[in-house]
C-alpha cells in the first residue's frame, strides 16, 4: 500500500493545475471535433451514430462507388458524388424477430448494413466528404417511417435526393393497431389493413424492377394469414409490383376482377418528391415477399447492391457404398438416379451427381442391393466421383499419417481396379472430420495420395447459424462450405420425414432450401446413399426446388467441376481464403471430431499483446513468479514469443501448433495460463484471429509515452544491426518522405505507428468489450511494479493474491527492477533489456510530443470514456504539448 501512495502522491496544488489544464485540452478536442463534424442542419445535412459493438464491423466503409444519376435527382453538378454500397436498417425494437430475419437476410447475401433502433439518441451519420454511406435505406416499420421525427424525416428525404438513394418500409399490422384503413402519412396513398387475400399475381410489367423474382408469375387460391395491409392511391408516381383478391370479393359479384385487384407492393416511382420507394404489406412469413425484399434492395440501391444471378449447384452423394442392409441402393434406385441426373442436366448444364466413396463397404448389401452397387460401378463413368475414406474412418482417429496414407491408398487401388473415374482434385472426409478443426495430417495425406486441391465442410466456423459458414484455404487446400437439404441419413422414407411431408415441401417451395439457392452464389450440397434408395427423397427434393426455382426467379442455374467452383468461390470472396481457428470447446460437434490428445485447458487465460518497447518482457518475467500463473513455452524462431496471432506463417500451422506451446493445467479454477506477444498489439490480423479463438480472454497492454518508445525502437534497432538506423539518424529517418528507401520508410513506420494507440485500441474494442482490456500505466510497472501486479492481479482476477515486494527488487547497478534470489543476490533480464540510450535531442522531442499531440488527445478522451485509468505519462505528455 506504501508503494501505491508513494507513486500516486502529489501536492492539491499540483492536481488542480493538471486538472485545468486537461479540461482545457479536452474542451479544445471536443471543439475541433464538432466543427470538423458538420452538425444537423448544417449544408452537408450528416447525422450522427453511436454504433453498437456488433455493428462495429457490418457497416464497414467499404469501396464507394459513383453515384448514379436518378431520373429524380437534383439539377446540380453532383457527378463528384459517391456512394458506399451498404443499407441503413432502422428497427423497432432490439428483441424483434423480424428485425432479425431483415438483418439476417442482408448477412446470407454478404450485404453490408448498419442498424439503429428508431429511439436511439444517436443516428449514423449519412454522408462524408460528398461519399453517401447508405445505398439504401429501410424501415422495419412504415408506421415508424411516417411517424420519424419531422426534422429527423426531412434530413432523410434531403439525403435521398441529393444521392439517389431509395427507400424501403413494410406495413406490417401491430398488435396493438385496431386500425383498418388510414393514410400513409402525407403521402397520396391510403392502407387497408387486417385483410385475407387469393389469387396473388405479379405485375407482368414489373420486369425492370424485379431482379430475381420472375414477373407476370401467380399463385392461384387463398394466400397465407390474414393480416395483409394492401395500398390504395391513384397518384401518377405509384406503381402496383403485386396485387392480389380478397377472399370476399366474390360475393360482390362485380362483372370485372380487374376492380378488385388490391395492391400490396407498391412502388413509388419518385414523380411525388424525387425519392423512390417500395411499400411491402407484410413480413417475411409469406415466402414471396424475401426474393421481392432482395429485389427491392437491388433496384433502390441502383443496383449497388444487387448481386449476380448465376447460381451454381453441386450434389455430393456421400457414403455411396456404406449403410445397413435393407436401405442401399437397388438396380431400380440406381437407374432413378441416372434418370434424374439427365432431368437435371437438362435444366442444370454440365450437371452430374457427385459420388463419394468407401471402397470397403462394396457389396456389403442383401442380394439386390449388391446388384445396385454393382450398378454404380458399371455406370461409374456416368457420374463424377470423389474419396472418402477406405474404411469410412475418421480421419482425426488415426495417430500417424502413415496410417492415414495407408488407409487412402486402398481406396486409390479399389478406385483402379473397378475403373472409376475419380474426380480430380476434390474429397470429403467421413463426418467432416479433419477438416474443420484442422487435422493437419489429414491435408498432407490427401495431397500425397489424391492430389486434393479442395474439400467442403458444414462446420466452418460452425454448423449454425447456416448463413454464416464460410469457406477457407489451407496447406493449399480450398475448402469450399457445405449446405444441407433437410435430407441425412436417417431421413429416407417419407412417412417417418420429421414434421411430415409438410414441412419438407416447405422448405422445397419458398422455404430453407429455396432460400438456401437464392443466397448462396455457390451450393455444395450434402445428401447420403440412403437418400436415394427407398423412397429416394433426394430425387424428389432436388427435382421440386430446381423447378420452383426456375418457376418463379430469373436465377440461372449452373454446375462446374469442384475446383472451378472453389476459384470462384475464392474470386467471389478473397476475404475468406485466410483460416480463423475457434476453440473447438464451445462447440459440442467440434468436440466430437478432435484428436484425444486435444485440452482446450492448454488455452491461455489472458494475453500481454504489447506493444513493443514498453516492458512487456519485464511483465512476463514478474507475472512468471506467481505460482499460479504459467507462461507459454519459449519458441525458438519468433524470439521467444509464439507471435501466433500477428504472424500468418506461424497461424497457418494451426491450432495445434499454438497449444503445444503451453503447459496442461491441472486445476483450471485456480491456475492460469498467458502469453505474451508484443506484436500483438498494432497487428491489424491480430484482434479478429484472437476474438474467434479466445472470446472471454483478457489482455493487458502496456502504454508510455510514445515518444520515448519510438526512439527505443530505434535505438533498438541500431543494436540489432539494422543497415538503415545505422546508416540514418533519428531526425533522418522520422522527417523521411515516401520516397526514401524501403528500409528507411519500414523503420520510420515501426517507430512511429505502434505509438499511435487510439487507432490500435478502437481496433481491439471492436472485438472485445472494456472490461476485459487493462490498459497499464508502462511508468507505473517500472517505477513500481509492485504496485503494477497489484493492479494486474485485481484486473485478472486471481485466488491467490500475493504481496511481491520480497519479489522483485530494485538493483542499483542494472538501473531498473529484478528478480530476488537468495542472499541478496538478483537475476535481472538479458543485456537486451533494459539498455541504457542517448538521450533524445530537443528538436526530436518536439517534433515527436507535435506529431503524437491529436492521436494522444484522442486517447485521453477515449480511456475516459470507456472508464479506463489515465497513465500519469498521458497527463504529461499533454500539459508540456
Amino acid at each position: 500500500m506504501m508503494n501505491l501512495i508513494r507513486y500516486s502522491s502529489m501536492t492539491s496544488i499540483k492536481k488542480i493545475m493538471f486538472g485545468l489544464v486537461l479540461l482545457s485540452l479536452l474542451s479544445i478536442w471536443f471543439l475541433s471535433y464538432n466543427m470538423m463534424t458538420p452538425l444537423r442542419g448544417d449544408h452537408d445535412r450528416d447525422l450522427h451514430l453511436k454504433l453498437p459493438p456488433s455493428q462495429a464491423l457490418g457497416g464497414s466503409e467499404g469501396h464507394p462507388a459513383r453515384r448514379r444519376q436518378g431520373k429524380h435527382s437534383p439539377a446540380a453538378d453532383q457527378d463528384d458524388l459517391h456512394l458506399i454500397p451498404a443499407a441503413l436498417i432502422i428497427t423497432e425494437r432490439s428483441d424483434s424477430v423480424f428485425a432479425y430475419n431483415l438483418t439476417s437476410a442482408l448477412e446470407a447475401n454478404h450485404i453490408d448494413f448498419t442498424s439503429v433502433q428508431i429511439k436511439e439518441r444517436h443516428w449514423p451519420r449519412l454522408e462524408h466528404k460528398r461519399t453517401g454511406k447508405f445505398s439504401i435505406i429501410i424501415f422495419q416499420s412504415i408506421h415508424s417511417y411516417v411517424s420519424l421525427d419531422p426534422y429527423l424525416l426531412n434530413t432523410i428525404h434531403e439525403y435521398c435526393r441529393k444521392y439517389n438513394v431509395g427507400i424501403l418500409a413494410f406495413a406490417v399490422v401491430r398488435e396493438d393497431d385496431n386500425g383498418y384503413t388510414r393514410q400513409v402519412g402525407e403521402f397520396p396513398v391510403y392502407m387497408d389493413q387486417r385483410l385475407s387475400l387469393k389469387d396473388l399475381t405479379i405485375n407482368p410489367s414489373a420486369s425492370d424492377v424485379l431482379h430475381i423474382t420472375k414477373a407476370g408469375q401467380f399463385i392461384n387460391g387463398t394466400i397465407p394469414y390474414n393480416d395483409w395491409t394492401v395500398f390504395r392511391t391513384d397518384h401518377e408516381s405509384y406503381k402496383p409490383l403485386v396485387q392480389a383478391k380478397t377472399l370476399s370479393q366474390d360475393s360482390l359479384q362485380l362483372r370485372s376482377p380487374s376492380e378488385v385487384l388490391h395492391t400490396t407492393v407498391l412502388m413509388d416511382q419518385g414523380h411525388f418528391d424525387g425519392i423512390q420507394r417500395i411499400f411491402i404489406g407484410n413480413n417475411f412469413r409469406f415466402w414471396l415477399h424475401y426474393i421481392l425484399f432482395l429485389d427491392s434492395v437491388s433496384f433502390l440501391s441502383q443496383g449497388l447492391l444487387q448481386k449476380s444471378l448465376d447460381r451454381y449447384i453441386q450434389v455430393d452423394i456421400d457414403d455411396i457404398f456404406v449403410g445397413m442392409k435393407g436401405v442401399r441402393m437397388t438396380v431400380q434406385d440406381v437407374e432413378a438416379l441416372l434418370l434424374e441426373q439427365q432431368v437435371l442436366a437438362d435444366k442444370i448444364p454440365g450437371f452430374t451427381f457427385k459420388l463419394g466413396f468407401s471402397g470397403k463397404f462394396f457389396k456389403r448389401g442383401n442380394e439386390e442391393e449388391k446388384a445396385g452397387d454393382e450398378a454404380l460401378v458399371m455406370h461409374a463413368d456416368k457420374f463424377a466421383w470423389f474419396p472418402h475414406m477406405w474404411n469410412h474412418a475418421q480421419p482425426h482417429m488415426f495417430s500417424n499419417q502413415s496410417q492415414l496414407v495407408a488407409d487412402m491408398r486402398k481406396n486409390f487401388r479399389f478406385a483402379k481396379s473397378h475403373k472409376i473415374p475419380v474426380e480430380d482434385s476434390y474429397a470429403v472426409a467421413p463426418h467432416h472430420s479433419g477438416v474443420y478443426p484442422a487435422y493437419p495430417m489429414l491435408y498432407n495425406a490427401w495431397k500425397q495420395v489424391w492430389g486434393i486441391k479442395v474439400t467442403s465442410t458444414e462446420e466452418y466456423p460452425a454448423l449454425r447459424p447456416a448463413r454464416k459458414r464460410q469457406g477457407f484455404i489451407y496447406k493449399d487446400i480450398m475448402v469450399l462450405p457445405r449446405q444441407t437439404c433437410g435430407l441425412f441419413t436417417h431421413t429416407i422414407i417419407m412417412k417417418q420425414y420429421p414434421g411430415g411431408r409438410e414441412r419438407l415441401d416447405s422448405s422445397i417451395y419458398g422455404g430453407e432450401l429455396f432460400q438456401t439457392i437464392v443466397n448462396n452464389p455457390i451450393n455444395v450440397y450434402m445428401t447420403h446413399m440412403t437418400n436415394y434408395g427407398s423412397d429416394r427423397l433426394a430425387l424428389y427434393t432436388f427435382d421440386n426446388v430446381v423447378n420452383f426455382v426456375q418457376k418463379w426467379t430469373n436465377l440461372k442455374l449452373k454446375a462446374e467441376s469442384p475446383l472451378d467452383l472453389a476459384i470462384k468461390y475464392f474470386d467471389m470472396f478473397p476475404e475468406e481464403q485466410d483460416p480463423v481457428w475457434t476453440n473447438p470447446c464451445y462447440d459440442k460437434r467440434h468436440l466430437e471430431i478432435l484428436p484425444e490428445k486435444h485440452n482446450c485447458n492448454r488455452l491461455p487465460s489472458f494475453l500481454v499483446i504489447g506493444p513493443q518497447k514498453t516492458g512487456t518482457t519485464a511483465l512476463y518475467t514478474f507475472l512468471s513468479l506467481h505460482p499460479n500463473i504459467m507462461s507459454n513455452l519459449p519458441s525458438q524462431e519468433t524470439f521467444e514469443e509464439v507471435q501466433f496471432f500477428s504472424n500468418s506463417k506461424n497461424y497457418y500451422k494451426g491450432l495445434e501448433w499454438y497449444l503445444n506451446f503451453f503447459p496442461q493445467v491441472d486445476n483450471t479454477s485456480t491456475d492460469l495460463l498467458f502469453e505474451k506477444s508484443a506484436t500483438y498489439f498494432d497487428n491489424v490480423y491480430a484482434p479478429r484471429r484472437m476474438h474467434w479463438l479466445l472470446p472471454k480472454a483478457k489482455l493487458i497492454a502496456i502504454l508510455i509515452d510514445p515518444a520515448k518508445r519510438a526512439h527505443s525502437w530505434y535505438q533498438h534497432e541500431r543494436a540489432h544491426g539494422n543497415p538503415a538506423s545505422l546508416n540514418h539518424t533519428f531526425y533522418e529517418i522520422l522527417t523521411s518522405g515516401p520516397e526514401a528507401p524501403r528500409p528507411v520508410t519500414l523503420l520510420r513506420s515501426r517507430c512511429l505507428d505502434p505509438g499511435k494507440y487510439i487507432q490500435h485500441l478502437q481496433r481491439w474494442l471492436q472485438y472485445y468489450p472494456p472490461n476485459q482490456l487493462m490498459v497499464l500505466d508502462g511508468d507505473l510497472l517500472r517505477a513500481d511494479p509492485v504496485v503494477a501486479m497489484v493492479k494486474i492481479q485485481t484486473f485478472l482476477p486471481i485466488n491467490a493474491f500475493i504481496d511481491f515486494t520480497d519479489k522483485i527488487v530494485y538493483d542499483d547497478k542494472k538501473g531498473f527492477y529484478c528478480l530476488a534470489l537468495r542472499k541478496g543476490r538478483t537475476r535481472c533480464l538479458g543485456k537486451s533489456k533494459g539498455r541504457s540510450y542517448p538521450p533524445m535531442d530537443a528538436q526530436m522531442e518536439i517534433y515527436l510530443r507535435h506529431f503524437y499531440q491529436g492521436f494522444n488527445v484522442q486517447l485521453l478522451a477515449y480511456l475516459s470514456s470507456i472508464d479506463q485509468p489515465i497513465p500519469a505519462w498521458l497527463n504529461e505528455a499533454l500539459t508540456e504539448s
